[in-house]
């Protein structure tokens, strides 16, 4: 998908659900597309304000929630009582590792897990619309703060 399907997509999504569709949610959603890697709703409107956008931060936050509601970001909590956001456009199903005390986070791509959903989901009578699977623990970077602090 590209960003205009992605525009299509949201819109369709906005007007099905009787949102308004304003060109402030359409400004946060390319913000979103064109951010790499995760991140928080402050994160991006801290990145909104620093390219001068007059978006407030409670249309961030509203409009993120609709994006993951459409699909086109994925909503994800790596564990630390936050939840951060990636988008879905142009991007594969992929997985997580995440360091649990510097809070990197690697991404990874597995078609044996893969199908091990498509599997369970298909033995037990479910259709997936999406799947997390993230793996806690911690990284052997030598720049990790758990090796700094012993």
């Amino acid at each position: 998908m590209d960003r205009k399907e992605a525009h299509e997509k949201f819109k369709k999504f906005l007007k099905d659900g009787e949102n308004r569709i304003t060109p402030e949610r359409f400004e946060v959603l390319d913000y979103a597309i064109d951010f790499e890697g995760h991140f928080g709703a402050d994160e991006l409107f801290i990145r909104m304000k620093n390219k001068k956008s007059n978006v407030s931060r409670a249309t961030v936050y509203n409009t993120l929630e609709l994006l993951a509601q459409c699909g086109l970001l994925s909503k994800r909590n790596f564990g630390e009582n936050k939840f951060r956001y990636e988008s879905n456009v142009g991007k594969v199903n992929h997985d997580h590792l995440i360091c649990t005390n510097c809070g990197a986070i690697i991404e990874f791509e597995e078609t044996k897990i893969q199908k091990i959903v498509e599997e369970f989901s298909q033995k037990l009578g479910f259709t997936p619309t999406g799947y997390s699977f993230n793996v806690f623990g911690k990284c052997n970077n030598p720049n990790c703060k758990r090796n700094k602090n012993g």
